[in-house]
């Protein structure tokens, strides 16, 4: 089997990641350098995608707009860019991975050049809310990348990939908070153009990149069905819910920080960007290490002590919240973030993990090739990673909502923090019930020489 059979302009005809043989003579080296380029497309997706969260802090008292305004403008995104994830997830496979990640690399110009336009005082907050909502386009790439790469790596290497693919895209998330912090120290808070000034060559170039570097996976184009399979699952919804509380938070955590230290703390917008950065940043550079901790140890494991991790970290928060303790507050809220991180690499090992297992009792039940049981977990991993990024995007529209009806009633974040508590609390209690108790009907793991428990 060759890697390299081409039909038109970098079109991979046969891909068989689980193939030894094919992976070490082939597989592995165009694996990796699709990786590679992935990573660094759904970088700037989420510096985009990510954007207003130190817009806002740009937004001094001439724009007119109150704190929970600000709060509403930055959840935009996060709503959009849930949405938009379900057709990135299907364009993989409708267009390629890497006629796609061009195409959704380009679109970011669209909410890039908007924003420099509009960035003043006197701008209508509706057309900032429009702005905001295009910059959804760059979570769409989130999903559209990881089902992407899913098809190009083997299983025993599917939660290292991944975790580093969705890592280095969130890295976007601080890497333009620095990017603003740099702005405002140097030219200070009424040059909020210049951000865009970076980001708007940085997205040619990743599209140029891309569209030189990367391959379509012939074996993935034309699976559109699977995504209609895969809703039917109920393993789908389950997960989804556990990726809102890991994905969600990191997210939605990321676009409040400095929007809640400006609020509740009093910090200037400069002092808001020394400190947002710090959790978005340890959460990134973490996230594949929950992956490889998954590849482990079983991602439902360490999905459940990262749940109780949170939850204890939320403790910490709401006694700092309640007693102003800024210190305290800040290595709480880190200790969010960083769990955040560990949990996304875990609960989305959890995915592939979970469809292979299912794919292996229909090659022992229903008698099904394995080759072919194999294409189907394929499909449905692939389609389910998609869904599931959606709705766990969601999860950071809920915390900004929850951040502006607490500051509107309570004039704090506390009654904000105790409902995460809450959320982690049922999160942990999912994860131990569906994926580790191993009730009737829960998939029985695949044999493997590494574990592959979800």
């Amino acid at each position: 089997m060759s890697g390299d059979t081409t039909v038109g302009r970098r079109w991979i005809q046969e891909w068989d990641p689980e193939d030894r043989d094919f992976w070490e003579r082939t597989g592995r080296r165009t694996a990796n350098r699709n990786l590679v380029f992935s990573v660094l497309s759904e970088h700037i997706g989420f510096s985009i995608w990510s954007l207003w969260s130190v817009m806002v802090l740009f937004m001094g008292p001439k724009y007119g707009i109150d704190p929970a305004g600000k709060f509403f403008l930055v959840a935009m995104p996060t709503l959009v860019g849930a949405f938009v994830r379900i057709p990135y997830t299907v364009a993989v496979a409708r267009f390629g991975g890497r006629n796609w990640t061009v195409v959704s690399a380009l679109l970011l110009l669209l909410p890039a050049l908007a924003a420099a336009y509009v960035m003043e005082p006197g701008t209508s907050y509706t057309t900032f809310l429009v702005v905001a909502a295009l910059t959804g386009l760059g979570g769409g790439n989130f999903a559209s990348s990881m089902t992407n790469i899913n098809a190009f790596f083997p299983q025993h290497r599917k939660g290292w990939a991944l975790g580093l693919n969705a890592g280095g895209g969130n890295i976007g998330v601080p890497v333009i908070q620095l990017v603003a912090l740099a702005v405002i120290t140097w030219a200070g808070a009424a040059s909020p153009r210049l951000v865009l000034g970076i980001y708007i060559p940085l997205i040619v170039v990743a599209a140029t990149l891309a569209a030189l570097f990367m391959d379509n996976l012939a074996p993935v184009k034309n699976d559109t069905g699977a995504l209609g399979e895969v809703l039917r699952e109920r393993h789908t919804w389950l997960m989804s819910v556990l990726y809102i509380g890991t994905f969600g938070s990191f997210i939605g955590f990321s676009f409040a920080f400095g929007l809640v230290l400006q609020t509740q703390f009093g910090r200037t917008p400069l002092q808001a960007a020394q400190l947002t950065f710090v959790g978005p940043l340890l959460g990134s550079l973490i996230r594949p290490l929950g992956g490889r901790l998954a590849d482990r140890w079983g991602g439902a494991r360490i999905t459940l002590w990262n749940f109780a991790g949170m939850a204890a970290a939320t403790l910490v928060v709401l006694y700092a919240s309640s007693q102003r303790s800024l210190p305290v507050f800040l290595a709480g809220f880190t200790t969010l973030f960083v769990l955040a991180g560990l949990g996304n690499g875990s609960t989305y090992k959890m995915i592939p993990v979970i469809f292979e297992a299912k794919a292996q009792n229909r090659i022992a039940q229903l008698g099904e090739s394995a080759e072919r049981a194999a294409g189907w977990s394929r499909r449905m991993s692939g389609a389910a990673v998609g869904v599931i990024g959606a709705v766990g995007a969601l999860g950071g529209l809920f915390i900004n909502l929850a951040f502006r009806q607490s500051f509107l009633t309570a004039g704090t974040g506390t009654p904000a923090f105790a409902a995460f508590l809450v959320a982690y609390a049922v999160c942990a209690a999912l994860t131990w019930a569906v994926y580790l108790r191993r009730p009737t009907g829960t998939p029985a793991p695949a044999p493997a020489k590494e574990p592959v428990s979800a």
